[in-house]
């Protein structure tokens, strides 16, 4: 019986010296890609050493060379596009007139404080009316039978008695021949004013008055149905003139 012959799986002598350079090239190659690689990876620099090899690899030193030209050149790419002038940005500030209207609190403060107004006071007239707002109930003139020789002005009792100009009191009490307490005032014209049935005085003889000033107040004192200022006008002591046209020519209207 013929035995079939093995199967020769091991490499000749030939065979394997063919083999040999073929798996140094490629061994070859493998390193020189790897270095490249490492080089673009920012590794460059190391220097790749073979061994067992008939074919010397590329030098490292020229790819590392030329990607140090690249990464140079980039960076003065980059400088050069970052000094490219840039526009500056408008920012939505308000506009320097609209600024400048808007007032400080100082000023707001100051022109919301409006300055008062100074008070004034009118100076007195002259001359004045006795007793304001009074109701006239007799005028100068003949009442039965005799001379009614004053005005006779009606208010409640107690109302003040104001004297009719400036001048001086010359009596301050009872005067007698019915007209109960009363107050002359001579004027230092000529001309006396006499203010009669008060219920009480307020001034005394010797003092300086104004016009308009409070001497006494109204009552019924001596001959008087009722409380009333009996009012006169003398030209001279105990010469009754009419108040009326006297008083009407100084700007006072006493209703007669």
């Amino acid at each position: 019986m013929q035995e079939d012959s093995p199967v020769q799986n091991e490499t000749t002598p030939d065979t394997a010296q063919t083999e040999r350079p073929q798996r140094a090239r490629r061994r070859n190659r493998l390193i020189v890609l790897g270095a490249a690689a490492l080089v673009a990876l920012g590794l460059g620099g190391i220097a790749v050493a073979t061994t067992g090899s008939d074919r010397p690899a590329p030098a490292a030193v020229s790819l590392d060379a030329q990607a140090r030209d690249e990464a140079a050149s980039r960076a003065d790419r980059s400088v050069r596009e970052s000094s490219t002038p840039v526009a500056p940005s408008v920012s939505p500030t308000a506009s320097p007139s609209a600024v400048s209207a808007s007032p400080t609190p100082a000023k707001a403060a100051a022109a919301k404080a409006k300055p008062k107004p100074k008070k004034t006071t009118k100076p007195t007239p002259a001359w004045v009316d006795p007793m304001p707002g009074a109701a006239v109930t007799s005028c100068f003139g003949q009442r039965w039978g005799t001379l009614h020789a004053g005005i006779d002005l009606a208010l409640p009792s107690g109302t003040p008695i104001h004297a009719a100009a400036a001048g001086t009191v010359t009596q301050a009490g009872d005067a007698s021949d019915g007209y109960g307490n009363s107050v002359f005032i001579d004027h230092g014209n000529g001309y006396l004013t006499h203010y009669a049935h008060q219920s009480r005085i307020a001034v005394t003889v010797g003092q300086a008055v104004k016009a308009g000033q409070v001497i006494g107040y109204e009552g019924a004192t001596g001959d008087a149905t009722g409380p009333h200022l009996h009012f006169e006008v003398h030209q001279g002591m105990w010469n009754q003139i009419d108040p009326a046209p006297f008083m009407r020519t100084r700007g006072v209207d006493l209703g007669c």
